[in-house]
């Protein structure tokens, strides 16, 4: 038997946790079809029938207003799927049983997973299942995403519903009032049969909420004029009787079956215990050392990647070295092994030599993100960008996304109400230093700040997030003028993260960092090497060869930055593809074959410490790459925005860079 199941819930219940825990590396992230929403898919095997899970996104409510809503929707109503799982945090049931009752009027065939019990246990909570599942009419499972507890119950629990499903919203009791004027307009809807592919009921409490995607369904119907007639009678009544619209009635109704549903189910204690999580976040949060403990946690961050990144990168740069030597040794001196050693090893090779670093800071962050803390790095922030900026912290959260990849942090945009915040966030995310940049980073730390190669990369990321606000200070006073809307956002429990669903997530970062090495790199690499050969009987990489030339007609820019040298011309001209091609251009050019010492003996030619400071300053802080022009277009719908942010990012870079290398001589650096 194939089973079909869908996991809703709000965010921070545990239902991804829980999906990584079922279905491990047996599963794919993708984008649903014409939309920008991230689809997780996995599977397992379960006493011989195989389950299918997608991890819908987490939302609190099923309307209209975001595109997760609607596709979390659209997947009950449309993807014939065999089972929902609702995961619900047993500390928060008030909150998350809004979402139930909104399934429930879909009547999706539900079982529940009440997950996160032992917190509300020490809490002195007490929730009698049985009676939940017998007033709901709805299957009740107890669960502990992050190990596992309950795992066979819910399994065994879906295959029963897969079996015999349940209508949900037959013990879905919304009170007379409403009741009566529900079925006034059911009838109406009924009297249309195409109308009939959603219970009418659902379709009626929609046209009440206003809801534009059943609205513009009705629209098409030949009754149309009757029923949108009857939706403005039952508004009006509701506004005479209640004096609230009709979404804050059925919103008052949908509460009120749940207060009388706690009441049955949930014992209180006398005295409410303070959690852990509430305990913690009175310093984490505090007004004055949240910043400095913010800070502090990224500092270590980079200070535990280098320790146990850097020794774990040895064996990569001697396996690479060793390639190269054994290729050279068996193809000899020629264009064609030129091209395996100095386009394809060096090039791709100098990259992968950087996979223990990128690991360790992958499961630095999966470590921050899994327990909680991330999200109150957007919350301390809120602060800084609201005074300062006139943003809230709610921007914060793409550019932290940033860090990882400037592409997802572009799509995170979409949750901000007001189009200027949004475009105003995207221009600043590019100064986010992301995890492309890292490798080059790692690079140049190794070669000229060995002693402090943890610090100097913390100052980079700290140096991203200054120019940032500064930046958004000057565009919110030129460009985005304009009150912004007020910060809300949802904070999780700390809880221990799970060991396997750390490792899921480094892994799956590590490898995007893997398959971009796979793909554009290994086409850069391919590309630099033959502008580096031609024109024929030239000294590979030498400034006579096309790659040179292109590095010398272009280097006198760079001269007032401190490196007006061809071959960091040609570095910077090639990151703009992805940011790791910088790398691997050097070593190509320099022939490391994963060889850092060599490649740095050559930098060391061109660079002082000081310039190298500069270099990457200008790293940080110049255009991404080619894929995240192509987002902010797509997300923008217009070629303006990312002309905007093209040329904010290079005058800002090279601004940046001249003031620190000038300071730089000023006070004797050299």
């Amino acid at each position: 038997m194939k089973i079909k199941v869908g996991f809703a819930g709000n965010p921070n219940v545990g239902k991804t946790t829980l999906f990584n825990y079922l279905t491990g590396l047996k599963q794919h992230v993708g984008n649903w079809p014409g939309k920008t929403v991230e689809k997780a898919e996995g599977h397992l095997n379960f006493k011989g029938n195989r389950i299918d899970i997608v991890d819908l996104p987490g939302n609190y409510a099923l309307s209209a207003h975001s595109i997760e809503e609607i596709v979390s929707r659209d997947f009950i109503v449309d993807e014939n799927s065999d089972v929902i799982v609702n995961v619900i945090d047993a500390n928060n049931l008030e909150r998350n049983l809004y979402l139930t009752t909104q399934m429930m009027e879909l009547g999706a065939n539900l079982v529940i997973a009440i997950n996160m019990n032992k917190f509300a246990k020490k809490r002195g909570y007490k929730i009698d299942m049985e009676n939940l599942s017998f007033l709901l009419g709805i299957p009740v499972v107890e669960i502990e995403a992050n190990d596992g507890s309950g795992k066979e119950e819910l399994l065994n629990t879906i295959e029963k519903s897969k079996e015999n499903p349940i209508d949900s919203s037959e013990k879905l009791v919304y009170g007379r009032e409403l009741q009566e004027h529900l079925l006034q307009l059911q009838k109406i809807i009924e009297e249309d049969e195409n109308l009939l592919d959603t219970p009418s009921s659902w379709t009626a409490i929609k046209l009440l909420e206003n809801d534009e995607i059943i609205s513009r369904k009705v629209e098409k119907s030949f009754i149309k004029d009757k029923i949108f007639k009857e939706v403005e009678k039952v508004t009006k009544h509701f506004h005479d009787v209640f004096n609230e619209s009709s979404e804050e009635v059925i919103a008052n109704y949908r509460y009120a079956f749940i207060d009388g549903l706690l009441n049955e189910v949930v014992t209180h204690p006398e005295v409410e215990i303070p959690t852990i999580t509430e305990k913690i976040d009175r310093v984490v949060l505090n007004r004055i050392l949240g910043l400095p403990i913010f800070l502090i946690v990224m500092w270590l961050i980079f200070q535990i990647t280098f320790t146990i990144g850097t020794p774990l990168q040895e064996p990569f740069e001697y396996l690479f070295i060793l390639i190269g030597k054994i290729t050279l040794e068996f193809l000899g001196e020629n264009i064609f092994s030129s091209f395996i050693v100095n386009g394809l090893i060096n090039g791709v090779g100098g990259v992968l030599v950087f996979i223990p670093i990128i690991f360790s800071m992958f499961l630095m962050i999966s470590i921050l993100e899994d327990s909680g803390y991330l999200a109150r790095a957007a919350f301390v922030m809120d602060r800084i960008m609201h005074k300062l900026v006139g943003l809230h912290g709610k921007s914060f959260i793409p550019m932290i996304l940033g860090f990882g990849c400037g592409v997802p942090g572009i799509m995170a945009t979409r949750t901000m109400e007001h189009e200027r915040d949004r475009i105003l966030t995207m221009l600043l995310i590019p100064f986010m230093s992301c995890t492309a940049r890292l490798p080059i980073y790692t690079l140049f730390v190794a070669v000229f700040f060995t002693a402090y190669q943890g610090a100097v990369i913390f100052s980079l990321y700290l140096i991203g997030i200054i120019i940032a606000i500064i930046v958004a200070t000057i565009l919110k006073r030129v460009i985005f003028k304009g009150i912004t809307t007020p910060f809300v956002m949802e904070l999780p429990t700390y809880k221990l993260p799970s060991f396997k669903g750390v490792l899921i997530h480094t892994w799956e970062k590590t490898y995007g960092f893997i398959r971009k090495a796979g793909t554009i790199i290994l086409a850069a690499s391919i590309i630099i090497w033959v502008l580096g050969s031609f024109p024929a009987g030239v000294e590979y990489g030498s400034h006579e060869s096309l790659i040179g030339q292109i590095g010398n007609l272009a280097s006198p820019l760079f001269a007032p930055l401190g490196f007006g040298y061809w071959q960091p011309t040609v570095a910077l001209i090639s990151g703009v593809a992805a940011k790791e091609v910088v790398v691997s251009t050097f070593s190509s050019l320099f022939g490391g074959s994963g060889d850092v010492s060599g490649i740095g003996l050559a930098l060391q030619n061109i660079f002082t410490p000081l310039t190298a400071f500069t270099f990457l300053i200008f790293i940080l802080l110049y255009i991404p790459c080619f894929s995240f022009l192509a987002t902010v277009k797509k997300e923008s719908n217009s070629w303006k925005w990312p002309s905007i942010l093209l040329c904010t990012t290079i005058i800002t870079a090279y601004i940046v860079s001249f003031i620190v290398y000038h300071i730089g001589l000023f006070i004797g650096l050299r």
